[in-house]
């Protein structure tokens, strides 16, 4: 019994990694048009539907796609002349195809790992972030809720914001906004900015950690970033797990 040469061996290695990133690319693409031609759909009947049945059948053309590119792009001849003066041809694997190829296939294993492994979502899912702005003695609240800017970052993102009609609170003879943000992502870096007419922007970096557990109680008085003791809104918090 003849065993395959190492040539032969990675033709069929990277003709089935080509055929596999063709049915994926099959099935996703095939499984998506369906549900967008579809339009609106409620209970998710139809994106399911989509995707385990009439995804297959993408998956199967995108396979043999995939195998048909490679073999037309991902071998190429190379010319020689022989000792009798005539050309001969070597096969060979195209070298920027399998590059191509394999980066791919990386960036699709990094986005599975990142997604469903490590996943960028809290540990807890949605979180409250119970929000109090304390302001200074003998600054008051501006008339409307429509005033009051509150942006709470995420990293790369922006937390949804909560004020409702009961946005006015106090601490003794001090004013207060009270508010609530929904937080949903792992990140190192997040910030609460407020801002209101005659107020310039402030700023302050919540002390979370990346996957933060809920917290028992409200943290203590934060001044926000530069700002002057003597007129500075202070801020405290505290995070609550929806689950």
């Amino acid at each position: 019994m003849r065993l395959a040469t190492p040539l032969a061996f990675m033709r069929i290695i990277f003709g089935f990694l080509s055929g596999l990133l063709g049915a994926l690319a099959g099935w996703l693409g095939l499984a998506f048009a369906i549900a967008a031609l579809a339009g609106p759909d409620r209970d998710g009947g139809i994106a399911m539907g989509a995707f385990f049945d009439i995804g297959p059948i993408g998956g199967v053309i995108g396979f043999a796609a995939g195998v048909w590119l490679f073999v037309r792009l991902g071998v190429v001849s190379d010319s020689m002349a022989s000792p009798d003066a005539a050309t001969a041809s070597r096969a060979r694997i195209s070298r920027p195809y399998v590059i191509i190829l394999l980066l791919l296939i990386g960036a699709i294993v990094w986005t599975v790992w990142y997604e469903l492994i490590r996943s960028p979502y809290l540990t807890h899912g949605f979180m409250t972030l119970e929000l109090q702005f304390r302001l200074p003695q003998g600054m008051t609240l501006p008339p409307d809720k429509a005033d009051v800017q509150i942006e709470v970052g995420e990293g790369r993102g922006s937390a949804i914001i909560d004020l409702t009609n009961r946005w006015r609170g106090h601490d003794g003879e001090r004013q207060a906004i009270l508010a609530t943000a929904s937080l949903m992502y792992k990140t190192s870096h997040r910030t609460v900015t407020l801002t209101m007419p005659g107020v310039p922007a402030q700023t302050w970096l919540l002390d979370l950690a990346s996957d933060p557990d809920p917290t028992p109680s409200f943290s203590g008085w934060h001044l926000p970033n530069g700002a002057p003791a003597a007129r500075g809104i202070e801020l405290n918090y505290r995070l609550k797990a929806d689950r």
